[in-house]
């Protein structure tokens, strides 16, 4: 071997000596670039060749080497460009100068000086702009000093998502830490800029690169509650584990003090792998300086709970339990903010358990409720809340078995409970239903004969004059089921689809037994629609079971699209009596009509924009309609809704409901819901709001009204700023308002935020 002529570019001058070291290559100039690698696990091989290149190489082989002009060093996941480089081998580092652009993990930084330890990933860069991948931030600094291959810290800063050289959102710091492999940032004094105007400064700020949750303080949100005080919430967020995180509230009301909030949810699963979950959320108040109390002497402390679990103890057992509590009946009224929550009233504190058999099933439960009354119902009795009984316990059993003996089904329900009231009646009841069917199933039709028997034993316990007392019923039922399928292939709006139509008849015979002497503990008529007219018992619940000889017709018609999913259903059915109705909830007289109210039913999702669902009941006796509901959704593209709904019931509401998301003009979007009761003349519930989206960033603002009582109203009012991967500032919870008012709502920027 012999050395060759000096080549007229020095970058040939180490070329050999350059190859036969294990730790660095030369490669020609004229080789192609490599583009930025993929964002791959943050681990760089230690023992990775790095290759270099340039137009002029000189230096010393095994100690420094220099490059002119187009410099680039590629080691692993890290790769250098510059003007001019120098590259010390012994210490695996890199000093660079002019247009200085690096690559890490896909992270991208661009600046006019590097120094870079290219084996523990430590180093600077001065004036440096970067861009990560984890989130597609961006900004710029005096310097970035590189802890680490995760961990770089930018002094005198910029952050933000906005894509662009002048984002419209950024953060000034003058230290900011950047942690990929903790998925956090982590800032010193900082201001947060929004169209280049400072609006909002915090001595410390922490955040998601990715957007996933962590620890740290979410953003204030000033508000107003439920007669129009002005509070602010500042929020802490700990992000425990994956499986487990406490989000505190501390509220400020000026009017009546200082309120915490707490609401812990986890979810996992045991050494054995059984699963388990649960969320509580708490509110607690001391001394609120405008609460009175309605007893002498009562506490003006004020608080709520609401607490849930569910546990398996093995394969086949499982424990939970879900509580509600408040320490007034005034607290819905003073506190809630949405529609659902102020009109809660019956609370409801259960604790159960469950066992599953092989065929059958095992559930003991506690019940107890807390009944809260609208402090209206004093002067309006309408307005008074009925107490359910308690369940002190209750225990069920259920066993079925399906296609046995020749093709009998079977089933047992049983239940023991202790009812308790403080005003009413108390006792036990034990009951339990044996029923047997043997269905007979065709490839068009289905028939299915039924016998039960309803048992039924009370011990009751002495009631004011009444002694306590024994009762027992006995109440055998026989059905009969029926009904047939034809199909025919036909088109629906120029598609071919496949229509059915099914009639069915369902034949009840259950005779009269008198249980007027019998208490309603758990029983109230049942709301008269399709589900309902084909059930044994009119009445819902264990304590009255009627007297039947009736028969129900039905006839349904199905639209199969050729996936053979449902774009349509039509549905008529009405039920005949054979003999009067003499079993009541509380009254002697019988029910002497003929036949009952028809049920009509259309529901279905003609195209891919427009859906539709309505019901009606109608008598025909009195000629006239007893019920009706229609809805209509129109979706004719993205963040485009239009719910139509009216709901009318004789004699209770007549209620016209109107909600929309639509684009207004560019990136303005305006949302609204209007629920008005034609029969009050006046509005129940309204939602008027504005959503800009900026890309990077939503603007949404509004205000909602809704009835706490019958003379009072709440309305709140919301604005905020959602800045994507960082945070959102403002007034009320106006996304959670859009969300639950209307059907079909889809967010701006989908995909940020918890």
């Amino acid at each position: 071997m012999h050395w060759l002529p000096a080549p007229p570019f020095p970058s040939h001058r180490w070329a050999f000596a350059l190859t036969a070291i294990a730790a660095v290559t030369a490669v020609p100039t004229h080789a192609q670039s490599l583009p930025p690698k993929a964002r791959a696990p943050r681990v760089e091989d230690k023992n990775a060749v790095t290759t270099i290149q340039a137009e002029d190489i000189s230096g010393r082989p095994e100690r420094e080497i220099t490059l002119e002009r187009d410099a680039e060093l590629l080691k692993d996941k890290t790769r250098v460009k510059a003007d001019t480089a120098c590259f010390r081998q012994v210490e695996d580092e890199v000093e660079a100068k002019g247009n200085v652009k690096i690559w890490r993990f896909g992270d991208y930084f661009t600046g006019d000086e590097l120094k870079l330890n290219m084996d523990t990933g430590q180093g600077y860069m001065l004036n440096p702009t970067y861009r990560l991948e984890a989130n597609h931030a961006q900004g710029k600094a005096e310097r970035i000093n590189f802890i680490n291959e995760d961990e770089a810290v930018v002094v005198n800063g910029t952050y933000s998502t906005c894509q662009g050289p002048t984002p419209d959102w950024y953060l000034r710091s003058n230290t900011l830490n950047l942690d990929s492999g903790r998925d956090v940032g982590t800032a010193g004094k900082t201001i947060i800029y929004f169209k280049d105007v400072p609006i909002l400064g915090t001595p410390a700020l922490s955040f998601s690169l990715s957007g996933a949750r962590r620890s740290g303080w979410l953003s204030p949100m000033p508000g107003f509650g439920s007669k129009g005080a002005a509070e602010l919430t500042v929020p802490y967020y700990f992000n425990i584990a994956p499986n487990r995180d406490l989000t505190v509230y501390p509220k400020i009301i000026p009017r009546r003090g200082f309120q915490l909030g707490a609401n812990g949810r986890y979810l996992g699963q045991t050494d054995n792998g059984l699963l388990y979950q649960g969320e509580t959320y708490v509110e607690y108040l001391p001394h609120d300086k405008q609460y009175v109390p309605t007893t002498p002497g009562g506490s003006t402390d004020r608080w709520t709970i609401k607490s849930s679990h569910t546990q398996d103890l093995s394969k086949d057992w499982s424990y939970g339990w879900s509580i509600r509590a408040a320490s007034d009946d005034n607290y819905p009224n003073d506190f809630s903010k949405t529609v659902s929550s102020s009109t809660e009233r019956q609370l409801l504190r259960e604790l159960r358990t469950d066992y599953h058999g092989d065929f059958w099933t095992l559930t003991a439960r506690v019940q107890k409720y807390q009944v809260l009354q609208d402090p209206e119902s004093v002067v309006d009795p309408s307005l008074f809340v009925s107490r359910p009984y308690d369940r002190l316990p209750a225990i069920n059993f259920h066993a079925a078995q399906y296609d046995v003996a020749g093709g009998f089904d079977w089933a047992v329900d049983s239940e023991l409970t202790r009812f308790y009231h403080p005003t009413l009646i108390n006792g036990t009841r034990l009951v339990a239903i044996p029923q047997v069917s043997y269905p007979i199933v065709g490839s068009s039709y289905f028939i299915t004969p039924k016998v039960m028997v309803n048992l039924a034993s009370y011990q009751l316990d002495s009631y004011g004059t009444q002694k306590a007392d024994n009762l027992s019923r006995m109440v055998p039922t026989f059905s009969l089921d029926s009904g047939l399928v034809f199909e025919r292939d036909t088109k629906l709006g120029g598609k071919d689809i496949t229509q059915t139509l099914e009639p069915r008849l369902f034949y009840v015979n259950t005779p009269y037994r008198d249980q007027s002497q019998f208490p309603t503990f758990d029983t109230d008529a049942a709301t008269f629609n399709f589900s309902q007219i084909f059930s044994e018992n009119r009445f819902v619940g264990s304590d009255r079971i009627g007297d039947a000889n009736q028969l129900t017709a039905a006839l349904v018609s199905r639209f199969l699209d050729a996936a053979g999913a449902e774009t349509l259903r039509l549905a008529f059915g009405q039920r005949f009596y054979f003999r009067d109705q003499r079993v009541q909830l509380n009254s002697a007289t019988p029910v002497v009509d003929s036949r009952s109210d028809m049920l009509l039913a259309a529901t279905g999702r003609i195209s891919d924009t427009w859906g539709f669902d309505s019901a009606v009941q109608y008598s025909p006796s009195q000629r006239r309609v007893v019920s009706e509901s229609y809805t209509a959704q129109w979706m004719p593209g993205q963040k485009k809704v239009l719910n139509l709904g009216y709901r009318y019931l004789r004699g209770s509401f007549k209620n016209l409901e109107v909600s929309s998301q639509w684009p207004i003009f560019q990136r303005w979007y305006g949302v609204g819901r209007v629920s008005y009761s034609m029969q009050d003349k006046k509005i129940l519930e309204s939602l008027v709001g504005l959503e800009y989206n900026g890309d990077c960033w939503v603007f949404r603002m509004g205000a909602q009204r809704f009835v706490t009582t019958s003379t009072k109203a709440s309305t709140p009012i919301f604005f905020q700023l959602e800045l994507n991967g960082l945070s959102h500032l403002g007034v009320g919870s106006p996304l959670e308002a859009m969300k639950n008012s209307i059907p079909g709502y889809q967010r701006l920027n989908e995909g940020y935020g918890r």
